[in-house]
Order: structure tokens, then C-alpha cells, then sequence
């Protein structure tokens, strides 16, 4: 059986910046000449990945669904399970449907075993906003944004974890994985900004000081949180020296990637990915919040 952490990723063919629902999205800004370096960037995290001991499925392109190359927001996976995405944005919402298409075929090759509907009225969109830290055995769900309060409780209920709410500040850092990383050490980069008051509390009353990494403006706003952690490897946007500094002292291996034409619609490493193979064996069940 391959033992390789296994990821989605999507054919960026069809990836543009054609509609603004973040604040970095600017169509304006978007030429015909980023198609190409789009596709050049995407297959180079892919190699990154693959370099860092991964297998990746990729998924085709659809016309009129630019933002499916970003599957982190397609779901929530651990154990098999997968808690498929609801979509905010009416942009986005089309997506539903093909990733529910993609997971059911992944289903039949036995890479995820079940999907589960979210209740009605709950919106949650995928890993983006519901983040595993092996480590701790818990899921970091961000709401506010696009991810309604109620998909908290939602999550715990379908996978049975520990949840950690955290409330995101501005739709500059629309989901939890724009400012929010936990690492294999038990470090945790984030941007303390893009966090209420009540959620920043929560996340320094959780890691103790040694474990919180700060993210600067600079490398928030170069989406260098926005990672893929593999051990000691760090898979991420091209980031500042400063960064790379601090990172290495903690030992990790940075692995950057010129991901700008993704980073002109609001995401990089962790959005272009998801995680299947997530398992919680090391972490005893717990009963859900009612």
C-alpha cells in the first residue's frame, strides 16, 4: 500500500482572474500571459511536492470555474470522511457539484471511503477554513468571512474532534489558511492581525510562546503562510529573507515557489491543495459538541 501523503491538485488551463470576491482579485490586473506561468507555477509546487515525498492526483480544469484549482476549499478530509464543501460566493458555487463528482470517483479507487452533506444553512468551505494539526489531534476552524459560527460545531459533530474556533478579522484573510499554519514541530505560523481580539486570545492562551512563529504584514501579504508542511519541508510562496531565517532556526527546510499568478487571486500552496490521506489514529476519539 503507497504510504505517501497523497494531495488534489487541479489542471490550471481554465485559471483566471475574472471576478472579484477577495481583495486581492483585480481583473484588471489579470493578462493573457499569466495562463501560461500559472501553468508553470502550478507544476512546479506540483514537482516541490512530489520532491518532498507526496503523490498528487490532479483533477481536469472546468470552463467558468476559474477558482477550482484552489481544492483546500472543497472539503474537509480525516479518516476517509469527507465533509464536502458549501460554498458562500454564487462564483464558487459551481464548484460544488464537480468536486462531489471528483470525490465520488475517488471513493470507487478507495483513496477516501465516505461523503457527508453539511446540515442546511451551514456554510463551510473545506480545509481552507478547517485546518488539522496532527500535533494537538484537533481541528483550527475560521469563520466569518466565507465559513458561518455553525460549521464549528458541524465539524466536530462529523468527525468526532477537538474543535478550536478562531473568528477572521477582514476579508483581506478571508480564510484560515491566508494567516493560520501549524507545522510538523509544534509551531505555529500566523499573522496575529488577520484574527479578532477574542480569537487571538484564544490562540496564545492555546501555544505557549516558544510555539507561536509571527507572521509580519510582508509575509502575510507574500502568502508565505499560506504553506504546505511535510515533516521538516515547508512548501511555499517565494518569501522574504527575514522569514526564511526564522524558519530555518526552528529546522525547517523551505521549499519556495513562484506562485505569483495564483497569488493575484488571493492563494497559493495550501489553497492549491488537499490533503487525503489525513488519519487520527495517534488521537483517541472524543465526543462532538452538541
Amino acid at each position: 500500500m503507497d504510504q505517501r501523503p497523497l494531495f488534489l491538485m487541479t489542471d490550471p488551463s481554465c485559471f483566471d482572474v475574472s471576478y472579484q470576491i477577495n481583495p486581492w482579485m483585480k481583473p484588471t490586473a489579470w493578462r493573457p500571459e499569466h495562463a501560461a506561468t500559472a501553468q508553470t507555477a502550478s507544476g512546479d509546487l506540483r514537482a516541490s511536492l512530489q520532491e518532498a515525498g507526496a503523490h498528487v492526483e490532479t483533477i481536469g480544469a472546468v470552463r467558468g470555474l476559474p477558482d477550482l484549482v484552489f481544492p483546500a476549499n472543497a472539503a474537509v478530509v480525516l479518516d476517509g470522511k469527507v465533509l464536502l464543501a458549501r460554498f458562500r460566493h454564487p462564483e464558487r458555487q459551481g464548484e460544488e457539484a464537480v468536486f462531489r463528482s471528483v470525490f465520488t470517483r475517488l471513493r470507487s479507487r478507495g483513496l477516501v471511503r465516505e461523503l457527508i452533506d453539511l446540515p442546511e444553512g451551514v456554510l463551510q468551505e473545506g480545509a481552507g477554513d478547517a485546518i488539522w494539526d496532527a500535533r494537538r489531534g484537533l481541528f483550527w476552524v475560521g469563520h466569518g468571512p466565507r465559513s458561518t459560527r455553525s460549521s464549528v460545531k458541524a465539524i466536530a459533530r462529523t468527525f468526532g474532534r477537538e474543535v478550536v474556533g478562531l473568528e477572521l478579522a477582514s476579508d483581506r484573510f478571508y480564510h484560515l489558511d491566508t494567516c493560520f499554519c501549524p507545522l510538523s514541530g509544534g509551531e505555529v505560523l500566523y499573522y496575529p492581525e488577520a484574527f479578532t481580539a477574542q480569537a487571538l486570545a484564544t490562540i496564545r492562551e492555546r501555544l505557549p510562546e516558544p510555539q507561536r512563529i509571527e507572521a509580519t504584514a510582508d509575509d502575510a501579504a507574500a502568502f508565505c503562510v499560506n504553506a504546505v508542511n511535510l515533516d521538516a519541508d515547508l512548501i511555499m510562496a517565494r518569501a522574504p529573507a527575514a522569514l526564511k531565517a526564522r524558519l530555518a532556526a526552528h529546522g525547517y527546510r523551505l521549499i519556495e515557489v513562484d506562485l505569483a499568478p495564483f497569488i493575484l487571486s488571493g492563494g497559493a500552496a495550501y489553497c492549491m491543495t488537499l490533503r487525503l490521506d489525513r488519519t487520527s489514529d495517534a488521537h483517541p476519539a472524543i465526543l462532538a459538541a452538541e
